[in-house]
Parts: structure tokens; C-alpha cells; sequence
């Protein structure tokens, strides 16, 4: 019997501060669903800017993030340039969409 392993640790390499200047670098991600990539094409964000259907999706992929009670859009939104990289690459490593090719927002149809 195989194990899937469904979440991955990892560590930003500039990382996010908190409101109160707290570094969180610290974190987790899982694999995505069907629904953490269909569901979001129906919020109005995107519908407005296609571009920002990747910060959905990372905000529902990214489970934990240091001490943070919760990874929201306007954490992914409040990432370094080089952060935010760094997590579209890890999902599509984690995803299997490097094998194929693409990235996220390719993946993603945009």
C-alpha cells in the first residue's frame, strides 16, 4: 500500500510581515483539488483581472504560513515578488505541472 503524501513543507526565502512585524517564512502547502482551480474563475476578482486567479489559488493551497491563524488573499497579495515566485513554482512542482510544461497561470488557462 502507497502512502500519498498530500502537503509539503517549505520556507520563503524572504518571507511575510505581519501587522505586527513578525517574519513568518515557515510553511505548508497542499496539493490542489479541481475545485481550488474552477471554483475561484467564478469570483469577481478575476472575472476583473485574470491575473489574480493565481493569489486565490495560492491563498487555498497554502495551509499554513509561521504563527498566522489563516492565509488569505491579501497575505498572497502582501508577498515579495520573490516569495510569490518562489510558491507559483512550488505548485507546480507539487502539482505535476512542471512535467507538463506549464506554470500556474498556464495551467490555469490565462
Amino acid at each position: 500500500m502507497t502512502i500519498l503524501s498530500t502537503e509539503v513543507e517549505f520556507t520563503l526565502p524572504i518571507g511575510y510581515h505581519d501587522g505586527d512585524g513578525t517574519l513568518h517564512r515557515d510553511g505548508v502547502m497542499r496539493l490542489a483539488t479541481a475545485g481550488d482551480e474552477i471554483l475561484p474563475l467564478r469570483d469577481h476578482r478575476v472575472q476583473a483581472n485574470p491575473a489574480y486567479l493565481t493569489i486565490i489559488v495560492l491563498s487555498r493551497v497554502v495551509t499554513r504560513l509561521g504563527t498566522l491563524e489563516m492565509v488569505n488573499t491579501k497575505v498572497i497579495e502582501d508577498l515579495f515578488a520573490r516569495d510569490f515566485a518562489y510558491l507559483q513554482d512550488l505548485y507546480n512542482r507539487v502539482n505535476g505541472i512542471e512535467q507538463a510544461g506549464g506554470d500556474l497561470g498556464a495551467a490555469l488557462g490565462k
